[in-house]
């Protein structure tokens, strides 16, 4: 049978007069739109290809720790039959945001919103859960926990994550996770006018992120700025409530309000800053602690003279656990009058992640903050969760980070940048001087002015950071040579005004000296860029991608252009690797390891990994599989036998012009051409890996002999990026 027999018959069968009435030789004539053939999705091909190719090259995405995801899988505990219980989620529907905003202010105990789906795994795991993780557990969640104020589920890091490194669509997590949990509100961090991206978008574009999103399912928008630039903030609460959202402005917590020695960011910063907000309206008001800064005594401080100030609005707090002292601060929210608090799952929380949700539920019980939790049921969720852990062991911070450390309050680094920071140091062999990475922090941090330090702030001051411990610089030396220094990109457009105005303005001379000619944004950055053309941008996907796309894809489109295009391509050619359990996904079969897949409801793969074939001339493996028992092979590149056969040196220490890659990542930009003189510290090529991007500069005076790498070559640790001839 030909391969174009096979959709005509599908259209045969699907057709309403053939199944439903008589049909004569005329059927076929006056039906001519069974020869309207839907192209065939050959998903399953796809997938074949794909486990090939993890059996022969391993994981597709990159893997921080030298570690297999374990080989135990996760019991989902018992979910009763039927409807889940009602939650807040009915409340809003039936009585909007300003009705919601009213209940949970009237609402006897204390409130819990989990972060197990994201800030959690964004904490622990390098925001790597898949969504197939997610699906399992969450019918229990809707069932056991239906008294969460939210699950915090989506945004942040976790939209561009699941394209760029898992290959799944984060509108699809969405939707699917709204089916499975109709009852709970969801909550999403969208960064201001940054929407899920860490950079500036049009303000149509934040607008019609928000419209989409909330036609997806999501409730509860948290709106916060990484500078806590009110211009930017006001717009992503504007976009949220016209989507009609219910809007959460979030104040990103810095300093020690319990400090009399730090007025920069004091209680009157704080308070004003609230009468703003609520002024623009927002529904609720949000304590966002990035990095764990909040102490029992500042928190009665803040968030009581916030309850006097406003008896009628909802507080929430969000803090991580990094210093250890989460749930105590937590609990002395909760006495000085906050509504709501934030918790993950107990084997998902602690260190850089959140206070435990058993901590929380065990220290109130019995009291006025009683939370309606089932301790027994928590600890059937954390056992899910901690199972489910394991199969994530190459991301996990643990493999490095064995607790969390009181320095956060010095250095101040928000949880998630934390682990980041910590892997870091360690694939750069910095390990043993990751104290001193932590030190330049807050060094860098007073050169930039003391600022509010969250996504995307704080990733210039890393930036700056990780220069000055690769440059071995102090502060003092960075002042003093600040005209002369060739800085990170994200520090000088921090400087030009890229993100916003920091509280206090920006730090001077340092600015003048680093900008000297460069152009200055003054104001909101977005509020000068033009519309996006929705229609065009929708028009050119379509054209690339075929017609499937969706406005979810277009949005994607708009948000990461580049990541969103490369999605579509390994799904083009790997298929929906979603499908995949997330062993499969990441370490691929063992051999004769019998496995189901299911690709849509009601379509289930049975396949069998037989064997991996040797390499051929063309540096080729045949892989072979048994697919609904019928014999299937594809052919793999085999990447690490082709890097034999085109070997990339390595920069050899002994030699003064060999410039090596300073760890593992991706060339993203090339900076100069061979025959090119250098200047001993000119930046040579730009390196990024874990949301970092690290300048390479020259260890000396000469001439560009040979440069061995191009944009978006992948690097080992020292393998040679360029050959410097020194200057006689």
């Amino acid at each position: 049978m030909s391969s174009t027999n096979i959709p005509f018959l599908q259209n045969v069968l699907s057709n309403h007069q053939f199944l439903h009435s008589t049909v004569d030789t005329q059927f076929i004539d006056e039906n001519q739109d069974l020869f309207i053939m839907k192209p065939v999705q050959n998903r399953a091909q796809k997938l074949l290809h794909y486990l090939g190719h993890v059996m022969v090259n391993g994981p597709t995405t990159p893997i921080p720790v030298k570690a297999k995801p374990s080989s135990i899988d996760p019991v989902i505990p018992t979910v009763p039959m039927g409807e889940p219980p009602v939650g807040f989620r009915d409340v809003l529907l039936r009585e909007g945001p300003e009705g919601f905003a009213k209940a949970v202010r009237a609402h006897p105990g204390l409130l819990l919103m989990d972060t197990t789906f994201r800030d959690a795994h964004q904490s622990l795991l390098a925001t790597r859960v898949r969504t197939y993780d997610l699906k399992k557990i969450a019918p229990y969640v809707s069932h056991s926990f239906s008294n969460l104020f939210s699950l915090e589920n989506w945004g942040g890091a976790t939209f561009d994550v699941a394209m760029r490194f898992l290959y799944e669509c984060p509108w699809k997590r969405l939707q699917e996770l709204r089916t499975l949990v109709p009852n709970i509100p969801f909550q999403m961090l969208l960064r201001g006018a940054n929407a899920v991206g860490y950079t500036n978008y049009p303000d149509n574009a934040v607008f019609k992120f928000c419209e989409v999103a909330k036609e997806n399912g999501m409730d509860i928008f948290r709106v916060f700025d990484s500078l806590n630039y009110l211009p930017n903030m006001m717009l992503g609460m504007e976009a949220a409530g016209r989507a009609g959202g219910v809007v959460e402005a979030a104040i990103s917590y810095t300093g020690d309000v319990s400090d009399p020695m730090r007025q920069k960011y004091s209680l009157e910063y704080y308070i004003n800053l609230s009468e703003e907000l609520m002024r623009a309206g927002t529904h609720i008001l949000c304590i966002k602690d990035m990095a764990g800064l909040l102490k029992p005594e500042s928190s009665r401080i803040l968030i009581s003279a916030l309850r006097d100030r406003f008896p009628d609005v909802p507080i929430h707090i969000h803090t991580h656990d990094t210093a250890g002292a989460g749930v105590a601060s937590m609990l002395a929210c909760a006495e000085a009058g906050a509504d709501v608090v934030d918790v993950a799952v107990d084997s998902m929380a602690g260190m850089t992640s959140q206070p435990s949700i058993g901590a929380m539920v065990a220290c109130t019980k019995g009291t006025k903050f009683n939370t309606g939790i089932a301790l027994e049921k928590v600890f059937d969720y954390s056992e899910y969760w901690e199972v489910t852990r394991g199969l994530y062991a190459p991301f996990d911070c643990t493999a490095t980070m064995k607790s969390g450390n009181a320095d956060v309050y010095e250095n101040e680094i928000p949880g998630g940048q934390y682990t980041n920071l910590h892997f870091q140091a360690h694939s750069m062999g910095l390990g043993n001087k990751f104290k001193q990475v932590k030190k330049s922090y807050s060094e860098a941090n007073k050169l930039l002015g003391d600022l509010i330090k969250v996504t995307p702030s704080s990733k210039i001051v890393g930036d700056l950071a990780q220069f000055m411990v690769q440059n071995n610089l102090t502060r003092a030396e960075v002042e003093e040579r600040a005209a002369e220094l060739s800085f990170p990109l994200s520090v000088v457009e921090f400087l030009q005004g890229h993100i916003g105005i920091p509280h206090g303005g920006f730090p001077e001379p340092f600015r003048t000296k680093v900008l000297k000619s460069l152009p200055r944004i003054e104001g909101r950055p977005g509020a000068t860029l033009p519309p996006l053309d929705f229609d065009a941008l929708e028009a050119g996907l379509r054209s690339s991608h075929g017609d499937d796309i969706t406005a979810e894809d277009v949005m994607s489109a708009a948000m990461y252009p580049k990541v969103f295009q490369e999605y579509k391509e390994f799904t083009g050619s790997f298929g929906p690797v979603d499908c995949l359990s997330t062993r499969l996904f990441l370490d691929g079969p063992k051999i004769a390891e019998e496995f189901q897949v299911e690709i849509e409801r009601g379509k289930i793969l049975h396949i069998k990994a037989l064997a991996v074939g040797d390499l051929n001339k063309t540096g080729q493996r045949g892989v072979f599989f048994e697919l609904n028992g019928q014999l299937r092979s594809v052919l793999v590149k085999d990447n690490v036998a082709s890097k034999e056969m085109k070997f990339h040196p390595k920069a050899l220490k002994s030699v003064r012009g060999h410039v090596g890659a300073p760890m593992p990542g991706k060339v993203i930009e090339v900076k100069v051409e061979p025959g090119q003189k250098v200047e001993k510290g000119q930046p040579l090529c730009v390196v990024s890996a874990m949301k970092m991007e690290t300048v390479v500069n020259s260890p000396l005076t000469g001439v560009v002999a040979l440069i061995h790498v191009n944009t978006d070559t992948c690097l080992e640790g020292d393998d040679l990026i360029l050959e410097i001839t020194a200057e006689e």
